[in-house]
């Protein structure tokens, strides 16, 4: 994978085919994704390489994400938006 290490690449990659992960993601790189450790934000980019459908089924708790790391990383972007 490559590294997205500018905010506008990243921004692009945040960029969906579903409106309702674009509400997700975009919001979180601009206002938490530079206070995340370089670890989360690596989790973060590795998240963005999933397919779109996946992506949505795991936001709205339709289903389980195998992976440890991108489920804590999707928890942490749902969680913002949970008030």
């Amino acid at each position: 994978m490559t590294k997205l290490d500018s905010k506008s690449r990243l921004r692009w990659a945040c960029r969906r085919g579903m409106l309702e992960l674009d509400v997700l993601f975009r919001p979180f790189v601009d206002e938490a994704y530079d206070d995340l450790s370089d670890e989360d934000k690596f989790i973060f980019q590795r998240l963005l390489t999933g397919e779109d459908p996946e992506l949505f089924a795991w936001a709205m708790g339709h289903k389980k994400c195998g992976d440890p790391e991108l489920a804590y990383m999707m928890d942490k972007i749902v969680s913002r938006v949970k008030v």
